[in-house]
């Protein structure tokens, strides 16, 4: 692994930036979007971010899908994956907030994937990420994110915490626990990554789809050599994970020491639809609409979590 490594630095970084084009022909302008103002690109800069990723049972995930059309990627052994990242915004026009995503890799489309090609493929079966929970420090934070994008923010009492050997943020609201994620930092791997990624949201009763771009030298373990803890409370928000048979250890774990990320200000939607003629999907527009813009954080969380067994 050590003699390919070079050689797997030398090509990502003769990758292209995933960010479009127009993004970078934005550079500079301004919006002004429910009273929040954005220099565009809506971006980051100077941002760790941690990632783990664990299999769990392919039909429970299925069930936290909503409408028809998402559907959660299989993995060899007939099982899916639950992707959890906490990104550590430090710079940003919102200014420094942390974001706790819960997410279930998932494809968008008629009929589910095959095994592997959903990686491979990406954009013929619009693969992606169904977000089903994702915390984040500040009300301003909620507005913009969820009031644009769709996305299932809450605010939430949340940390970040890197030292030499480990990484982990903790998620609690209204004094219950919601997620504990540690991972042991992996070997100083350094690969340098241009991503881009498709989030899926429920809001207003539509399927919202945003795309986010990633910049950075990544910390990556696999299978054996990655490590993590991960511990789910009793929150409201995480009810229907406790249902997914998260496997105990990871798939991979990822540690990014330093990222640039860009929030594409282009994202699409659908009605979702079901057989039920009274459900609804996602939280309602009531929800974001007398939020203000502070960026005031809650106090750190408390829970204690207890050592790993």
């Amino acid at each position: 692994m050590r003699l390919l490594l070079p050689l797997v630095r030398l090509g990502l970084s003769a990758l292209p930036s995933a960010v479009p084009r127009r993004q970078r022909r934005l550079a500079g302008r301004h919006s002004l979007v429910d009273g929040i103002p954005f220099e565009l690109p809506v971006d980051s800069v100077d941002t760790p971010a941690l990632m783990a990723a664990f299999t769990v049972d392919l039909a429970s995930a299925a069930r936290l899908l909503p409408g028809d059309e998402l559907h959660p990627v299989a993995l060899p052994g007939g099982r899916g994956l639950l992707v959890i990242t906490v990104v550590n915004y430090v710079r940003t026009d919102i200014g420094r907030y942390i974001e706790y995503s819960i997410a279930i890799a998932c494809t968008h489309g008629r009929r589910a994937a095959p095994p592997l090609l959903p990686g491979l493929l990406r954009g013929t079966f619009g693969t992606g990420q169904y977000v089903v929970d994702l915390p984040v420090s500040s009300e301003i934070s909620v507005k913009g994110g969820k009031g644009i994008w769709g996305m299932p923010k809450h605010q939430a009492n949340l940390d970040f915490k890197a030292t030499d050997s480990v990484v982990s943020s903790q998620y609690e609201t209204e004094g219950h626990l919601g997620m504990f994620i540690e991972i042991e930092r992996p070997a100083a791997t350094a690969l340098p990554l241009r991503v881009g990624a498709a989030n899926y949201c429920a809001f207003r009763g539509m399927l919202m789809k945003s795309f986010i771009y990633f910049e950075g030298a990544a910390d990556v373990a696999f299978g054996k050599r990655a490590r993590a803890r991960l511990v789910l409370g009793d929150a409201p928000q995480v009810a229907g994970l406790h249902d997914l048979d998260i496997a105990a250890d990871p798939v991979f774990t990822c540690f990014l020491p330093s990222t640039r990320g860009v929030l594409d200000d282009h994202f699409e939607s659908w009605f979702l639809t079901g057989d039920d003629p009274g459900r609804t999907y996602g939280d309602t527009l009531k929800s974001v609409v007398d939020l203000g813009l502070s960026q005031q954080w809650l106090e750190p969380p408390r829970i204690d979590v207890g050592e790993k067994s």
